[in-house]
């Protein structure tokens, strides 16, 4: 590649980030998922559209697994983990008893029905068995759920890619026929086990040096945390164990220590995962070649996608959220939101690459499904959200973002009060925010000025609060009680007293 070739393709790169940068609004306006977009540019550059040739398969395998692990870390990086410890359990046993399940009724409907033969059928199971992480994540960005949905489908999205990853990768290799059950179950484990210590092991040390070594610039935070995060996925795969488990563990872990500039990490995360996902989806659709669908695909699309969505996942969260005290509102908007994404086009690359006969039709297949079926699952998710009455009051709880004050150890919070919130009409005073914490300047209508302990605030008002660190939780929860129960809060239905 000469400097000419470099040049050209710097052209087309930034070009194609800053269309699907500026798409996420355009998709989120019009209630499409911004993956769409981001693989209809994928299609528009390809052969059937600017005339861009790609058809590595090993390359797109390789560049989507590193995709995946900057997702899964954005992921685990920005998750509380006070919020989804309730839920680990269920969503970890959706991600692999559910898996299971799912894989089974899916292989067996492909086979008898759609007339695949057992090969194919279980690695169409398998490939769309996982829901996605970018997905599940952009959609918790958009609906605010109840903490323990949430919790659910952002834990069971983090974990399922491990067991479906071995189980695709042994189909292709033609390792399961050989190996038995037994093995085969042995090795999931090993992989979900040792994956996980090594997450927990790296995640600790990487927050073990962080709070002991001062780094000369903020700005180098971030890229050590996320290097750790990386680490965690390399030196798990390096041992044969899970890298996604890894990578997930290791950034949950990192993403809630107290570290230095956190807000600053999360950030810069959140843009690499976003940055990800771009061109993990574009990639994708320079990979698939429209021209080579038939109408067999389609329609074969159409029908996995159908005994996916309406039989095999329905059936999964019956089964494994009836040990949990979830109502079938509940399980049904469970069963709706495992969104599936750019994984099960990914590990459609892996038989690709392996060779697999009849492996390029199954990847038409998959591409086909999973355009229609998140097209289909997504548009409607937040009204069916609100009709199985999983939506949170975070819908007119108080916005808060934060910046590190690290010379005195303390935090400067931003809080927005949106339509709704009945911290509107709360004087400054009935506010009863800790020790440590206090309202510095109000925002209002484009004027700011220092509130006095008689000020009223309004809708639309901007709260500038200075939080010492160790009270930042508190201060956070009490504004959101307040938002949520008025000045009374703390007296009534929140359960605390004051």
């Amino acid at each position: 590649m000469d400097a000419h070739d470099l040049d050209t393709y710097l052209l087309i790169g930034s070009g194609v980030l800053i269309l699907a940068a500026l798409a996420v609004r355009v998709s989120v306006t019009a209630g499409m998922p911004s993956l769409l977009v981001y693989l209809g540019l994928g299609l528009l550059m390809g052969s059937a559209g600017l005339g861009i040739d790609f058809d590595d398969a090993d390359l797109a395998h390789a560049l989507g697994f590193a995709a995946l692990m900057l997702i899964l870390a954005e992921g685990g990086l920005s998750t509380k983990w006070s919020e989804v410890r309730p839920s680990m359990a269920h969503g970890l046993l959706l991600a692999t008893v559910g898996a299971a399940i799912t894989v089974a009724v899916v292989a067996v409907s492909a086979h008898v029905l759609l007339g695949l033969n057992w090969t194919l059928a279980v690695l169409l199971a398998a490939v769309l068995a996982p829901t996605d992480a970018a997905a599940v994540f952009s959609v918790l960005r958009t609906v605010p759920l109840k903490r323990r949905v949430a919790g659910v489908l952002e834990a069971e999205s983090g974990l399922n890619d491990a067991p479906i990853v071995v189980l695709v990768t042994a189909v292709s290799a033609g390792d399961l026929a050989h190996g038995g059950l037994e093995q085969f179950i042995a090795l999931i484990t090993y992989e979900l086990v040792v994956g996980v210590l090594v997450g927990l092991g790296i995640g600790w040390l990487g927050a073990w040096l962080m709070h002991r070594v001062a780094l000369p610039a903020s700005g180098l935070y971030p890229l050590v945390i996320l290097g750790f995060t990386i680490l965690a996925y390399s030196s798990a795969a390096a041992i044969h164990a899970s890298g996604f488990a890894a990578v997930y563990v290791a950034a949950l872990l990192l993403g809630n220590a107290d570290l230095p500039h956190r807000a600053a990490t999360r950030s810069f995360v959140e843009g690499v995962g976003w940055l990800a996902q771009i061109g993990l989806f574009v990639m994708l659709g320079l990979l698939a070649d429209p021209k080579e669908l038939a109408a067999w695909h389609v329609w074969t699309g159409i029908a996995a996608g159908a005994i996916l969505t309406f039989v095999a996942r329905p059936l999964t969260v019956l089964a494994c959220s009836s040990w949990f005290t979830s109502g079938l509102r509940e399980q049904a908007f469970i069963a709706w939101a495992g969104l599936r994404g750019a994984v099960p086009i990914v590990l459609a690359t892996i038989p690709l690459s392996a060779g697999v006969e009849g492996s390029h039709d199954l990847f038409n297949i998959v591409f086909v499904a999973v355009v229609i079926y998140t097209l289909l699952q997504a548009a409607p998710l937040a009204r069916f959200a609100e009709y199985c009455g999983v939506l949170s009051d975070r819908m007119r709880d108080v916005e808060v973002e934060a910046a590190p004050l690290e010379r005195v150890s303390a935090d400067l919070l931003q809080i927005h009060i949106p339509e709704g919130s009945r911290l509107a009409g709360v004087e400054i005073a009935e506010l009863r925010l800790p020790v440590g914490a206090s309202v510095s300047l109000v925002v209002r209508d484009s004027t700011t000025f220092v509130p006095h302990r008689t000020t009223r605030l309004a809708v639309g008002d901007d709260l500038l609060i200075v939080a010492e660190r160790k009270v930042r939780e508190a201060t956070e929860a009490r504004l959101r009680s307040v938002g949520r129960f008025g000045r009374l809060a703390g007296w009534g239905r929140d359960g605390s007293s004051g």
